[in-house]
């Protein structure tokens, strides 16, 4: 691949990316892809009408990891992709996704994903999807996620959900449909600063016995920036559901955590955890006692907070 610098810096962010990637791959750069593979057990193609891919992953694929990240340059570029990962019974796969978007300049730049998963029974895929924002441009960096995730009979799906910087405005929509037996665990990370403003809403539907999910969702709000997190459960079988909300307050940040548990069996055993609070004085101190400033305390303990 012939990538110049503000590109091979996002998909290093986003993506772990250095250079060209083992499996298969789809690069997509201000609106344009820029390079594909597929493999023998994962098949990548256009969709034929609108922006967007189909991802098939053969039944029973072990190990591999399947890229699919978006870069954004050009300022006052907006576009709407839609993905759709067709997950074979018994797979065992990666996918790695993000969008890192540089804004030099002093128009909007926008990228709104849609990435819908389709998994069979008894598959397993880990998703990591990252979101970054660069430049010194006046225009705004937004990306506005949407994740919807169909899981059958018996599938586990974990999803690793991350914003630490540079984002401007972002709506994450997450729903999620699980079948008997099969579990999503989330695990949502997210900072913002300076005005920024972030919404996250989940809905997860337990439709079948036996089926759970673990969600936990931990932010930072700092300077005059705003969070807020929708989580909604509904046990609609005998079933298990777990969220949590942790998060960090800052300078005149502002955090609103909006949790909703819906039970529609008798079976359904639904938990909500919520914690909202400033860093502890003593947690500064110990490390100030060490021989870091306040700001380098600050900085280690927001560090491992969001780790």
């Amino acid at each position: 691949m012939d990538l110049n610098n503000i590109q091979k810096y996002l998909l290093k962010e986003i993506a772990d990316m250095e250079g060209t990637p083992d499996g298969a791959y789809n690069i997509r750069s201000d609106s344009c892809a820029i390079d594909r593979k597929s493999t023998e057990n994962v098949e990548i193609t256009s969709k034929e009408i609108g922006s967007g891919l189909d991802i098939k992953i053969k039944p029973n694929t072990k190990g591999e990891t399947v890229y699919i990240p978006v870069v954004i340059s050009k300022s006052g570029l907006k576009e709407e992709v839609l993905n759709d990962f067709f997950v074979g019974e018994g797979a065992d796969v990666t996918i790695v996704a993000g969008c890192g978007i540089d804004n030099c300049g002093n128009d909007d730049s926008e990228h709104d994903g849609i990435h819908r998963f389709f998994v069979g029974k008894n598959a397993k895929i880990r998703y990591v999807e990252k979101h970054y924002g660069s430049g010194d441009g006046k225009g705004k960096r937004i990306l506005n996620p949407v994740t919807e995730v169909y899981m059958e009979e018996d599938s586990y799906v974990e999803m690793e959900m991350v914003q630490i910087k540079g984002v401007d405005d972002t709506t994450r929509t997450t729903v999620a449909d699980l079948k008997a037996g099969s579990r999503l665990v989330v695990r949502e990370r997210l900072m913002t600063h300076g005005d920024q403003k972030a919404f996250s809403v989940y809905t997860v539907n337990l439709n079948g016995e036996g089926a759970g999910a673990d969600i936990v969702s931990r932010g930072v709000a700092r300077d005059d920036s705003y969070q807020k997190l929708d989580l909604k459960i509904v046990g609609n079988a005998a079933c298990t559901g777990h969220t949590e909300c942790d998060s960090i307050i800052m300078d005149n940040g502002k955090i609103l955590a909006v949790p909703a548990l819906e039970a529609n069996d008798v079976d359904a055993s639904l938990v909500h955890e919520a914690a909202i609070g400033k860093i502890a004085g003593e947690q500064l101190i110990k490390l100030m006692t060490l021989g870091l400033t306040e700001a380098e305390a600050e900085e280690q303990i927001i560090n491992g907070f969001l780790r």
